[in-house]
């Protein structure tokens, strides 16, 4: 069975050799260039990706975009920044093709130096307010995720800038989605973050991610 991989892409040029070399058979990268300054669309392309220009900023309005594109019955979502290996994806989307979840999350197990402090932080105060508010328990909000096209059309998730990878899992649990996740490796990026290897990348996000939760 084909696996689509969706990978938001803002000037990733660098990283996206590695990332689309490591792409496991049968699973077809989509990248989404984001606006990118740096030939990201054009390296994606050499690489054998499918590419589709979003010029609506936002992770957002990225991940949306290449949902819309998608055309498998089971669609993955995974930076293209080279922090998380395509190699593992089969990780998050063998339980879901096997019935056993409905979205199924790479929980971050980082490396030395992968993971600023402030954003590991964040990510676990996010998780907590989640929890207390009646979601899910989860660890991590995990940037390697796999569900159905269908149910994820379905969902109708409207946030276009950073509250969408949030706004996924309360929607999920909000259907009665089975929501779980996995350990996957969280290596040190290629390049310099522009969310969460700043404290104000962080804080954009986060605040993004407050509104969906109120």
């Amino acid at each position: 069975m084909a696996i689509d991989v969706v990978l938001p892409v803002l000037d990733e040029a660098q990283a996206l050799p590695w990332v689309l070399g490591r792409m496991p058979a049968g699973y077809r990268p989509i990248v989404v260039d984001n606006g990118s300054t740096d030939g990201s669309g054009d390296v994606a392309r050499a690489h054998g990706a499918d590419v589709v220009d979003e010029p609506r900023r936002g992770f957002g309005s990225a991940c949306h975009a290449g949902l819309a594109a998608a055309t498998a019955d089971v669609v993955c979502f995974l930076d293209a920044d080279g922090s998380l290996d395509p190699r593992q994806l089969p990780r998050v989307v063998d339980p879901v093709l096997a019935g056993d979840a409905d979205l199924m999350l790479g929980e971050r197990r980082a490396q030395r130096g992968a993971w600023p402090l402030h954003a590991r932080l964040g990510n676990r105060l996010l998780m907590r307010e989640v929890a207390r508010r009646g979601g899910p328990r989860l660890r991590d909000l995990g940037p390697m995720r796999a569900a159905t096209r269908t149910g994820l059309l379905a969902l109708g998730i409207a946030d276009r800038r950073f509250g969408w990878p949030l706004e996924m899992v309360v929607r999920a649990h909000r259907a009665g989605w089975r929501v779980a996740e996995v350990p996957v490796d969280y290596r040190e990026r290629t390049g310099r973050s522009k969310v969460t290897g700043t404290v104000r990348g962080t804080l954009r996000t986060v605040k993004d991610m407050a509104e969906v939760l109120s």
